[in-house]
């Protein structure tokens, strides 16, 4: 059984395969998101969801989030006095989502298809298959983001010869992928995109125009000084960006230093705050139609995926960009899962399924240092020589051939990285390898270079010294954001001791996280009613009767409906 996952900076969800349709799988909950948040409870068992996200305001310490832009990178992020990777917080999701899968199917799981941001780099694409690993899954498939999104809108059934532009907005990365569908063949034309743009960046925003229209007069000139402001600000700011979805403007409020500081925001007053944010969509756009050679008119259908996608100034900015508007019949927030759950269903050969042929495109310029005759006997080092260029179909090997620069030269380093800078020292390091050369006059021992690039976007580098015929295979060095399989055991092995608050309880702690974290964010009658409840469901939950338990929590999730209006995902 091979389930879909879409790994998510705000959200995660998992679907599978069954019945002819790719049916979403709900978690313990009953909800189809599940945040991308991993915290400690007080007993020292990991959280993950929406129990965690609670915890967030009130225990900022022992709660992790948006570490997806963290994949690949060796950051590492505090739960209490534990020290955990992006790749390790993003296994403690999976294996969340892999519990919820086999309480809903009533078998194991053990393999799925995990979708990418398409402009995810190969150290990030790596993390993201050892994520898989410890969290006990073999990664059948990495499926980019925009070309999932393709497969849920069954785009692969349109008409013969048809152009499509994805347009994915997720909570902290952003992606364009064309594609153009001919003779049967569902082909991306180009990609581009930006891992550092998304839904989280608009609420950024908002805080930054609530710092300075009413924060720095008040004493409030820095938002991270203090995790639990920052925090307090982070869920105003949310709620003031959904708010603006429906309404023409919304306020925010945060009590500091013992005054209540308020701020209303309207709509336009928004679009100004996200404009040099929107300037940072239209570049990657703009670049994807290029590298495609397809203008705009020659499209036939725009799609639009992730929920960041929902914001009205999206709608209009894309509608502006095309001249029509885009498609979001099916629900952004999904559409992801739903194609993995496609390309899963594939993968197992379904019957309902018509085999489709698909091809995807390498989103980025891999190649090597090398160095440069400036003059006479004068060589400077930092350039960059492509060997894969960006937006070449997958799978894809080239080769180059590079020859040594010094008389009785030992070795050839090879330097390998990603970008598009004619400089190296504006791209992306992957990794080197030394390659031993025999000693011969300047220019007279010859290295070939291989790269080969593969369909799940992860990177293969061989080079062959011409004089031995010796072939060396490149290994990652100096390169702190790929584990190395030692590191992945020892990893697995940690995350093993660590005690998982039961699934069946879930309900309860993220209740109890939800009433403490209104508790600290009200005042007056208000907070007494909520104290005063706690209590009383405390005392239920010590009974462990479940007869008398559900009661009492139905009522106290009304009472916090009521004071807050319901949870949003």
């Amino acid at each position: 059984m091979i389930i879909g996952i879409d790994l998510g900076t705000t959200n995660s969800l998992c679907a599978i395969w069954q019945q002819g349709q790719a049916v979403m799988i709900p978690n313990a909950l009953g909800h189809h998101l599940t945040p991308s948040v991993v915290g400690l409870s007080d007993q020292d068992e990991i959280l993950v969801g929406l129990a965690a996200r609670e915890r967030l305001l009130t225990h900022p310490q022992l709660t992790a989030a948006v570490f997806k832009r963290y994949m690949g990178s060796d950051r590492l992020m505090s739960l209490g006095t534990q020290k955990l990777r992006a790749e390790e917080l993003s296994a403690l999701v999976l294996k969340s989502l892999k519990a919820d899968a086999e309480r809903f199917l009533g078998q194991p799981v053990t393999e799925a298809v995990i979708t990418v941001p398409a402009y995810f780099s190969d150290a990030q694409r790596k993390a993201t298959k050892i994520a898989g690993q410890l969290a006990g899954l073999k990664v059948e498939r990495l499926l980019n983001e925009p070309t999932a999104a393709a497969l849920a809108y069954g785009l692969h059934q349109n008409e013969p010869e048809s152009r499509f532009l994805v347009f994915d907005l997720g909570g902290g990365t952003f992606d364009i992928s064309i594609l153009e569908l001919f003779e049967g063949v569902m082909e991306v034309r180009a990609s581009a995109g930006d891992n550092f743009l998304g839904g989280e960046d608009f609420v950024e925003a908002l805080i930054d125009g609530f710092v300075e229209a009413v924060g720095k007069p008040a004493g409030l000139s820095d938002k991270q000084a203090d995790a639990y402001i920052y925090q307090a600000l982070r869920k105003q700011a949310e709620q003031a960006k959904r708010a603006l979805s429906g309404a023409e403007q919304a306020s925010m409020t945060l009590e500091f230093q013992g005054q209540l500081l308020s701020w209303t925001v309207s709509d336009s007053d928004f679009a100004k705050l996200a404009e040099p944010l929107l300037k940072r969509l239209r570049e990657p756009i703009e670049r994807a139609l290029r590298d495609a050679r397809i203008r705009a008119h020659e499209l036939n259908q725009i799609v639009l995926a992730g929920g960041a996608t929902r914001k009205p100034l999206i709608k209009k900015l894309v509608a502006k960009m095309f001249g029509r508007l885009p498609a979001m019949h099916l629900n952004p927030d999904e559409v992801v899962a739903m194609g993995a759950a496609v390309q899963a269903g594939l993968k197992m050969r379904d019957a309902a399924l018509d085999e489709v042929v698909m091809t995807d495109v390498c989103p980025y310029t891999l190649g090597v240092e090398i160095s440069e005759q400036l003059a006479p006997g004068r060589y400077e080092a930092g350039f960059f020589l492509p060997i894969i260029e960006r937006n070449s179909v997958v799978p894809v090997s080239r080769e180059q051939t590079v020859s040594t620069i010094q008389d009785q030269q030992t070795a050839v380093l090879v330097r390998v990285y990603q970008g598009e800078s004619r400089l190296t020292a504006d791209n992306i390091f992957l990794g080197q390898l030394h390659v031993p050369v025999p000693p011969k006059p300047a220019g007279a021992v010859s290295v070939d270079i291989r790269f080969t690039y593969d369909v799940n976007g992860l990177l293969e580098a061989e080079m062959t010294v011409q004089d031995t015929g010796k072939k060396h295979q490149l290994l990652i060095e100096e390169n702190p954001g790929v584990l190395t399989p030692e590191q992945v055991q020892e990893r697995l092995r940690e995350l093993q001791k660590l005690k998982i608050h039961p699934r069946e309880l879930l309900v309860n702690a993220a209740l109890m996280a939800r009433a403490d974290r209104m508790y600290q964010q009200t005042r007056g009658e208000d907070r007494l009613y909520i104290g005063q409840e706690t209590a009383r469901f405390q005392a239920a939950l010590d009974t462990q009767d479940e007869t008398i338990i559900k009661p009492i929590r139905e009522e106290l999730q009304r009472i916090l409906d009521e004071i807050e209006g319901e949870t949003w995902l």
